[in-house]
């Protein structure tokens, strides 16, 4: 597997908005094999291999998709979707204080002020003209036809796809004769990336979800989320040119966790990497990634788009006007990073 060249070395007050614009601009032959096959297509095309026609060399045999920034590999096969997306925010694990308590099933159940990401998510895309369902109910997730432009994982945990304790009988051992289909919400994610649906990972979403399912693992740019250290302010460095980096400085200040990856992520487009130089601790165990830290990143996937960001751990991230270091940066990388995986901005060009 070919790997990408590194887009930035995050080495202090070296990296400026003029070496951050230098390194985002590759050689011409790297520039061809990271966005050959053109632009996303626009009409259905007939399907006669498992690999669109002239994307061979694209091809993930771990996976079994094509990935990478491949354009071509995009499906538009739902022709009518709409400017509404889905968020799923229901944990099998651990869950984030931002969370708030877990949702009661259907769609669109009640929140409390306590749901500060969902209520997030739902005033910050409401303001740029996007709706927003909310669900923990694993049986409301878009699958074929699906006309949601994305579905925005947030904050997820463990089997956040199986349907617990719908084979187990009480005062029975679990019944292994049952026709119930419990890992459903998988074949609807599947199909709806395959479909060409939007994909967008926040914090959790790429650290400790679906550990043991490669393709997820793969939807998030091939990587999991291994550890991290205290959670602690960090320097942000932008990487790269893009719809969901627009308007962010060189360097922000912020505070997260700083997940270390397991493997390293690969065949995406780094968009945010922290600069580690600026962190007072790290990780007792996992080393870091020394000069080459990545904390958001984007990539054509199976025919959908995905797009991916670490950062998002603290509730005052999640609250305008709260003070926090690098909200309105965060905020507005959220924004973009949406809207881009919709399709409503340009996708990880």
């Amino acid at each position: 597997m070919a790997q990408l060249p590194r887009r930035a070395v995050l080495r202090g007050a070296a990296v400026t908005a003029a070496t951050t614009a230098t390194a985002a601009v590759a050689s011409p032959a790297e520039a061809g094999d990271r966005h050959a096959g053109g632009k996303e297509p626009t009409t259905k095309q007939p399907i006669t291999t498992n690999i669109p026609r002239g994307q061979e060399k694209y091809f993930d045999p771990y996976y079994n998709v094509v990935r990478g920034q491949v354009p071509a590999s995009y499906h538009p096969w739902v022709s009518n979707r709409q400017d509404r997306v889905l968020l799923y925010s229901r944990t099998a694990g651990p869950r984030h204080a931002h969370l708030g308590p877990a949702l009661a099933a259907g769609l669109n159940p009640a929140l409390t002020p306590a749901h500060v990401l969902q209520n997030a998510i739902v005033r910050w895309l409401g303001e740029v003209g996007v709706a927003v369902d909310w669900t923990e109910d694993v049986t409301q997730l878009p699958g074929i036809g699906s006309t949601y432009k994305a579905v925005i994982f947030g904050s997820t945990s463990r089997d956040t796809l199986w349907r617990h304790g719908t084979a187990v009988q009480p005062g029975s051992a679990v019944n292994t004769t049952t026709g119930a289909h419990l890992d459903a919400g998988k074949t609807a994610l599947r199909q709806y990336v395959r479909a060409g649906g939007g994909f967008v990972g926040i914090h959790n979403a790429i650290g400790g979800t679906e550990y043991n399912w490669p393709y997820y693992e793969g939807l998030c740019g091939g990587t999991q989320y291994y550890d991290h250290g205290a959670l602690q302010a960090g320097t942000v460095v932008t990487l790269a040119k893009d719809s969901s980096t627009a308007g962010l400085p060189a360097r922000w200040e912020f505070k997260d966790e700083w997940y270390n990856w397991m493997p390293f992520p690969t065949r995406v487009k780094f968009l945010l990497g922290v600069d580690e130089s600026t962190l007072a601790t790290k990780s007792g165990t996992h080393p870091g990634h020394g000069a080459f830290h990545p904390i958001s990143w984007c990539q054509y996937y199976d025919g959908g788009r995905s797009w991916v960001t670490a950062l998002g751990h603290d509730s005052a991230a999640w609250t305008d006007g709260s003070g926090y270091p690098g909200q309105a940066f965060f905020k507005k990388h959220v924004v973009n990073g949406v809207l881009s995986a919709m399709g409503n901005l340009p996708f990880c060009g």
